[in-house]
């Protein structure tokens, strides 16, 4: 291993995939963490779908409670971090302003943001069984705009209720857009192998 690699080993960094919901987000997260671990870099993933009921036991999905389990999100990320772990932040995060909030706390952070229209994010979260979050949000929202009936527990939709905020800075943008899942991981990895400063091929 090389020295380069034995460093990264031991600085702690953190990366926010955003996105809109259905962009490939978490199965992008997935891909990336085993590609990192097979170079013997250590991380894990921080999911805000799986921490918010951490944060907030009953959301309600309000923009006041996003802001709380956002600021919670960041403040995690920033343990891991310090603990001199790599940690990949699986997250929306609509707002730019979160988003800044983890860069300002976190010394070595990146943003990776997944581009792909609203038709191919609202096609492909159709096919998402329901979990930790609702099924079928997009055509809720959607409905919900036309009849004015609202789900229960259905909050605000980013995309259709509210808009995305992308930061025209972030350090690694993927168009993920009919691109093959193995490509998309790929320039992730690349991206990171470069930021990290660990060779490709070690």
């Amino acid at each position: 291993m090389s020295r380069r690699t034995e460093a990264a080993k031991k600085s702690g960094w953190a990366v926010w995939i955003t996105g809109l919901p259905g962009s490939g987000k978490s199965t992008l997260a997935d891909e990336v963490l085993k590609a990192l671990r097979q170079r013997g870099l250590n991380a894990e993933i921080l999911r805000m779908d799986e921490q918010r009921k951490k944060y907030i036991p009953r959301p309600q999905y309000t923009e006041e409670e996003r802001e709380i389990a956002y600021r919670m999100f960041a403040e995690e990320a920033a343990v891991i971090a310090a603990s001199g772990q790599g940690v990949i932040m699986d997250g929306t995060a609509h707002r730019l302003a979160w988003r800044s909030r983890a860069r300002a706390l976190i010394p070595k952070f990146a943003e990776i943001h997944l581009q792909v229209p609203l038709e191919t994010a609202m096609h492909r979260e159709a096919g998402r069984p329901q979990g930790l979050v609702m099924a079928d949000l997009y055509a809720k929202a959607l409905e919900r705009r036309r009849s004015g009936d609202c789900p229960k527990g259905l909050g605000q939709v980013v995309g259709v209720d509210i808009p995305f905020e992308e930061d025209p800075d972030a350090e690694c943008v993927v168009e993920n857009n009919g691109l093959d899942p193995e490509s998309a991981v790929w320039r992730v990895v690349e991206f990171l192998l470069f930021w990290l400063d660990v060779p490709a091929a070690d």
